[in-house]
């Protein structure tokens, strides 16, 4: 999340009144999204990706409970806090909104100062949780998506790739002889240089769904959803470009007096048959290949 973007609180109320004061509470603060029904609600939750959800139970179409059952069932809004604000303001209203998965329940009419206070909070618990989701998929050292996270991408957009029959591009980056490196210049400017290579691997990365991650020690795996074999070389051979113009010193490698990396590719075709693990091992296996030839180069199949 970009810290100086204001978060977005999506306000799903049948009430036009609700719906204004609530804005105007909110607005100064946050980007308020509106929605005047339970469809609208679960429309707007899936596509605008609200941070919090204020929903009034008692809608014509379909009561807030209902709502929070279905978003809860999609996987895209499953974890959307929600705050009920509702005229229903018996003990066992609040306790079955609760139980549903609700992280508040404010009974109507609100006071405005409680409204600020309950939305500031659970805002505040969002911003903690992801971050939290962040630092778990990200490498320390260079920043990049970390294995963890490649393996549970990967996955998603290989079976992505197999039902609507799109390429699916996987490259495997690593650093040439980079013991070597590590051993004339010492770990700290290896570790300069993993962050270089990194830098570079993730400015090659143009569309939202592509992703370079650290696969670990010195290889880097770039995953290229909807990416042929050829479009998918043609970032290789730009990223390989960019890091020889970085023009990094390796007086201890045999194969160039600059850092340089060796890559292997596959490329899941639109009638191909292999497994997630086999279009991975092809990619491994032209790595070894491209470092057995003389490194310094790019296989693909």
């Amino acid at each position: 999340m970009n810290p100086v973007e204001p978060q977005k609180v999506l306000i799903a109320d049948d009430d036009p009144i609700n719906r204004q004061l609530l804005t105007e509470l909110l607005k100064p603060d946050y980007t308020v999204l509106l929605a005047k029904n339970g469809e609208q609600a679960l429309e707007r939750a899936a596509r605008l990706a609200p941070d919090l959800l204020l929903l009034d139970v008692m809608m014509p179409d379909m009561n807030g409970f209902d709502v929070l059952r279905r978003l809860r069932a999609d996987p895209a809004t499953a974890q959307l806090a929600v705050i009920f604000i509702s005229g229903l303001d018996r003990p066992e209203d609040e306790a079955n909104g609760l139980k549903l998965g609700a992280a508040d329940y404010i009974a109507k009419p609100f006071n405005a100062t409680v409204v600020m206070a309950r939305v500031a909070l659970h805002l505040q618990m969002v911003r903690q949780r992801r971050m939290l989701e962040r630092l778990a998929n990200v490498d320390g050292l260079t920043e990049l998506a970390n294995r963890r996270r490649f393996d549970e991408v990967y996955a998603q957009e290989w079976a992505r790739a197999r039902r609507s029959g799109a390429p699916l591009s996987v490259a495997l980056l690593d650093i040439d002889s980079f013991k070597q490196y590590n051993d004339h210049y010492g770990h700290p400017a290896g570790d300069r240089a993993l962050r270089a290579v990194a830098r570079v691997a993730r400015a090659a990365m143009r569309r939202p769904t592509d992703l370079a991650a650290r696969y670990g020690g010195e290889e880097v795996v770039l995953l290229l959803p909807e990416t042929g074999a050829e479009e998918a070389r043609a970032v290789v051979d730009g990223l390989c470009a960019a890091l020889a113009g970085l023009q990094l010193a390796h007086a201890a490698s045999g194969v160039a007096p600059v850092l340089t990396v060796s890559v292997g590719g596959a490329t899941l075709g639109t009638h191909g048959a292999e497994t997630a693990a086999g279009l991975f091992e092809a990619t491994d296996n032209h790595l070894y290949r491209a470092k057995a030839a003389g490194r310094n180069r790019i296989l693909w199949r």
